[in-house]
């Protein structure tokens, strides 16, 4: 179901156990060979595919086209929302459900600066409702479900998602080829090991001065319809999850 399509009392006579898709992404530069919506509209279309499947079980919101890419923003035509606004505009998108009564709310999210927002805007929710026993609020991003994508089609170069690389590459000449551009001459920018296991903070221009990072060089159509198949059943594979928890019970 698709929020955008209802009226108010389509939605109060849901059981207010039906999962509450919320899909954030965002809108920044994905390197000179493409758009800065890049992924907005891959996240639209896993989203698309798995409302597909699950038709009236699950409700899905409009997709929130602004994200947290401040480390984006040293290349033009990025836009970000500062990182403790972003956060709070996920955790008041959330409440809203619960306000109306929803139990089961997901962030799926289709953007790397997003991650941590996400997970703390659920879990400062959680602490303020620490009262309820029924709440289920869930944050995942859609390449992080462990699929394996280079053990299915051992032409994929890259092991893990980059930036304007091989796999968002792939998925884009699938779905909009004509705002893909000429890739013959980009050249792989490496991802490189920087205090690994550590996590260090960054700015994406230390890092690569085209802004991708992976080799979109390598990318197919075919690669890419072989992602899109894998994210989706892995995003489909928790929704089901979430509509069979017994809402009580910490594991799923």
């Amino acid at each position: 179901m698709q929020l955008a399509d209802l009226k108010w009392s389509d939605v109060d006579r849901l059981p207010r156990t039906t999962p509450v898709v919320i899909p954030i992404a965002a809108l920044e530069q994905h390197g000179r060979h493409m758009p800065v919506f890049t992924d907005s509209m891959l996240l639209g279309e896993v989203i698309r595919r798995v409302a597909d499947e699950l038709r009236e079980r699950v409700l899905f919101t409009p997709l929130m086209w602004l994200g947290n890419s401040e480390h984006h923003l040293d290349f033009p035509g990025t836009m970000s929302a500062a990182p403790r606004v972003y956060l709070d505009l996920l955790r008041d998108m959330a409440e809203n459900f619960l306000h109306h009564g929803f139990t089961r709310i997901v962030l799926v999210n289709g953007h790397g600066g997003n991650i941590v927002p996400a997970q703390q805007a659920l879990f400062e929710l959680r602490q303020k409702h620490r009262d309820r026993a029924d709440l289920l609020l869930l944050s995942t991003t859609y390449w992080t479900l462990g699929a394996q994508p280079q053990k299915l089609d051992a032409s994929l170069v890259q092991n893990r998602m980059g930036h304007a690389c091989e796999w968002e590459t792939s998925m884009m000449l699938r779905i909009a080829p004509q705002l893909v551009g000429d890739l013959s001459q980009v050249q792989a920018a490496d991802f490189g090991n920087s205090f690994e296991p550590g996590h260090r903070a960054w700015i994406t221009k230390e890092r690569t001065e085209t802004g991708h990072i992976g080799a979109p060089r390598t990318a197919t159509a075919e690669k890419g319809e072989t992602l899109f198949r894998i994210f989706t059943a892995d995003v489909l594979q928790l929704l089901g999850r979430v509509l069979a928890w017994d809402g009580k019970t910490w594991n799923a």
